[in-house]
């Protein structure tokens, strides 16, 4: 049986934290070849530390003869993506970093496990398994720890970028510890806080000072009590911050990146991957699906899981669980999420329109628990599956 009462804790990192960096510019990098060529394949990686940042992996275009007109715009993507994140530190500077470019030719190996598919169908870019999660415990239908984590973090990245807090700097992490009753949230037990800053004066109480209404702002007023346990910026001060204090990787933040650890996790990152990469695409679709079995009542938790092997267009298994919430068997959500998606590579890109240049906005502060935009983004949050999964069940 479910645990109903617990503690259970969430961190988010800011669009500042070195990892963070490095997702935002192999998705700025995946974006502009999308924005080109709406087929291209991209597994962009980046590595930043002082006064460095180093770009590898592959590109597939249907004319690789324009892959060098592309290569060099890079170094002014990364750029652009450093400046909008508010680095002008001595030695990480958007100015006068090094930007190193090792991008190169897509693996025909690769390629041919998409292109040329066992059951002549695209096939998937690699094997993996994916999860995707959904639950009642947020109007986003999101684990409430992750979200209200990342809900802090984004409004200080806007009072910082705005100049309401010229202070705070753009690195930062957050993480919350809430307590559930009957397995609703009731109250914030431990909230803990580390954000960069400009002044080597503030102290730890400083800050606190300056970070305490804005966290208020997007916590629920009774979570936060007399006994909530508050560490701000626990270790004093923070001054040398992204990849100058700490170096940086794409994919290295994947638990943040999804349902911070109240799911499980394929293993698969996301950022710098073209939606033929499963890793990315059927994510996206497992969170759909979980998405619209819990919007139709179907469940109050709901944990899809699909699987994959490369070259192979159809998923190896579909899995549900609906740890203990269900009001449809688990057999019966997992036939009728087959029925009304097309699970295919192919399929799930057409279905979320996923060939855009829209993954430069998913680098910090989740993937999920968003709201679908006009121009596609996030279009996997969307809930229009309601009707369709009502009917097949």
């Amino acid at each position: 049986m479910t645990r109903k009462n617990y503690i259970f804790t969430s961190e988010s990192v800011s669009e500042g934290h070195p990892d963070k960096v490095c997702d935002r510019i192999s998705d700025a990098v995946l974006d502009a070849l999308l924005a080109e060529e709406p087929h291209a394949r991209v597994a962009c990686e980046t590595f930043a530390t002082t006064n460095r940042v180093v770009i590898g992996g592959e590109v597939g275009l249907a004319d690789q003869a324009k892959l060098s007109d592309y290569m060099g715009r890079v170094e002014d993507i990364a750029r652009a993506c450093i400046k909008d994140i508010g680095y002008e530190q001595d030695k990480f500077h958007h100015e006068t970093v090094e930007v190193t470019n090792l991008l190169h030719e897509q693996s025909a190996h690769i390629a041919q496990g998409v292109d040329a598919a066992v059951d002549k169908e695209e096939g998937a870019g690699d094997q993996g398994i994916m999860f995707g999660y959904a639950t009642t415990e947020t109007e986003d239908l999101m684990p409430a720890p992750i979200q209200f984590a990342h809900k802090i973090l984004r409004r200080l990245a806007e009072v910082r970028k705005d100049g309401t807090e010229p202070t705070l700097g753009p690195d930062a992490k957050s993480q919350v510890s809430l307590r559930y009753e009957n397995g609703v949230p009731v109250e914030v037990t431990q909230l803990v806080l580390s954000t960069q800053h400009t002044d080597e004066n503030q102290s730890s109480a400083d800050i606190r000072a300056i970070v305490e209404p804005y966290i208020r702002q997007v916590i629920p007023g009774d979570w936060l009590t007399d006994k909530t346990e508050w560490w701000i910026n626990p270790t004093g001060k923070f001054v040398i911050g992204g990849p100058d204090g700490d170096a940086g990787l794409t994919g290295r933040k994947i638990i943040v990146d999804t349902y911070g650890g109240a799911a499980p996790h394929g293993g698969g990152a996301f950022s710098g991957k073209d939606p033929t990469k499963v890793d990315r695409s059927a994510a996206y679709a497992a969170r759909y699906l979980a998405k619209n079995v819990v919007a139709a009542g179907m469940a109050e938790k709901c944990t899809i899981q699909l699987s994959y092997a490369i070259g192979i267009s159809r998923p190896l298994s579909i899995y549900a669980d609906t740890y203990g919430t269900g009001q449809v068997h688990e057999a019966e959500i997992e036939r009728a999420v087959a029925q009304v998606m097309d699970l295919t590579p192919r399929g799930i890109r057409e279905h979320l329109e996923l060939n855009k240049p829209i993954y430069q906005r998913t680098a910090a502060y989740g993937h999920f628990g968003r709201k679908p935009e006009a121009d596609g983004g996030f279009s996997w949050e969307k809930t229009d599956l309601v009707e369709a999964l009502k009917k097949a069940v």
